[in-house]
Formats: structure tokens, sequence, C-alpha cells
């Protein structure tokens, strides 16, 4: 490639910058959570995940590995999602008392220690596009918690699980780079934001119809991720991982 131009530089800049604005949404939610302000912590969550799921497309739009290559920004955007995909959604858990009192500590423990194991793996991302080992959705997981009040009981068995899915080579979909059923992910995924944004909007009491009928999208994730990882789909490992 030569040389970048200056609004080329300044392109690619501009696309780390947005991923880096991730950094503060993840302290401004930590700030919410601490007041008790949990409703507008998760919309703060949830523009921290928008972040995440454009970052991608805007770095490839902008070549940002080509105009900046001495800069990681795969490795900035690690550290972004592991702040608001693992550490603010485990300390929602514990500000708001979703796991049982005696053993909070101890279960929470399990996802920062596993998310640490998972985000570190050089092939935490298969090269045709899946991720290896559950994908450390906590804030998904802390908002079906909130919506559904479940119990802490069942929500510590929950996070335990989950933790130690992180383990194993299991391998899921990556809804914006997957090389089958992309199609069919996007548009699910989208219609989940759309619902999601209509209960984040109705709380403190959006109808219970409308919370399960969202559930139908991570059910469905789950479902295609499984069947197609016995299918053999995804197995090629990767090296260090690249935005969404």
């Amino acid at each position: 490639m030569s040389t970048p131009s200056t609004k080329q530089t300044a392109c690619a800049w501009l696309v780390h910058i947005y991923t880096a604005l991730g950094a503060p949404v993840g302290l401004f939610s930590i700030i919410l959570i601490e007041q008790g302000h949990y409703h507008e912590a998760l919309w703060l969550m949830a523009l921290a995940l928008f972040l995440d799921g454009t970052d991608g497309t805007l770095a490839r739009a902008a070549r940002v590995k080509e105009v900046i290559p001495w800069f990681d920004g795969a490795r900035m955007d690690d550290i972004v999602d592991y702040l608001n995909y693992v550490f603010v959604p485990c300390y929602f858990m514990l500000a708001a008392d979703m796991l049982p009192g005696t053993w909070a500590l101890w279960i929470v423990a399990l996802p920062l220690l596993a998310s640490v194991y998972g985000f570190s793996q050089t092939a935490a991302k298969t090269a045709d596009h899946f991720f290896l080992g559950f994908p450390s959705y906590w804030n998904v997981v802390v908002f079906y918690f909130y919506l559904l009040g479940s119990p802490g009981w069942f929500n510590g068995w929950v996070t335990g699980i989950f933790s130690i899915m992180v383990f194993l080579p299991i391998r899921y979909l990556y809804p914006s780079r997957s090389p089958v059923l992309r199609r069919l992910c996007l548009s699910l995924a989208i219609l989940w934001a759309i619902i999601c944004l209509v209960i984040l909007f109705l709380l403190p009491n959006p109808p219970a119809v409308l919370v399960w009928i969202s559930l139908a999208y991570p059910a469905s994730y789950f479902l295609m991720s499984f069947w197609l990882h016995w299918k053999g789909e995804g197995v090629r490992p990767s090296g260090p991982g690249v935005r969404d």
C-alpha cells in the first residue's frame, strides 16, 4: 500500500477513538450502578454493545490495519470489551444483589477469571470467523437476570455454567462476520436489538411477553452455534482477534 493520505490517517484514528469511547462508557456505567440507577446503566451498557457491534465495520472500511499498522486496534478492542462485557456486568450482579449473598463474591470471580482466559487465547476466534468457547456475553446474561428478577441461586448456577463454557472448545457464531447463516444471524440480531430497546423504554414494567419473546434470539443463537459446531464448521484457529 502507498503512503496513506492525511484523510485516510484521520479516518483511521477516528475509528480507533470510536472504539475507545467504550472505556468511558464503561466507567459511567459503573458509576450509575454504584448509585443504584440500574435502568440508566442498562442504557449505557446497550450503547457499549452498539459501539462494539459497529466499530469493526468502520475499521474495515477505513482499512485501519493498513493505514496505522503499528497500532493494535484489536488489542484495544479486547481491553474495552473486557470492561463492558465482563467487569461492568459482574459489578452489576454484585451491586444489584443478583447472587446468593454468602457466595456472591466467589461466584462473581468465576466469569472474571474465565473471561481473562477467554480473551487471552490466540485462537479465541477461528480463521473462518467463529468464537471458540462461550464469548463472554455477560452483559446480555445480566440484562436477563435483571428483567426476569430470577432468584440468586438460579443466577449463581447459570453464571457458573457459562463460566465453564468459556473453557469448552465449542464454536459460537460471530454474527457480524459469520461465514454461514450470516443474513439470518444479522436479521435476528437487529430484530432482537429493536425489541430490547423497546423493553428498555418500557422499564421498570415491560410486558412479560415481550421479555420472553426477546429470549428467542439468545436461544436460537445457542442452538445454531451448537448445530454448526457438530457439523464441523469453524475448525481453523486464528491468531489474535479482530474487531467485530
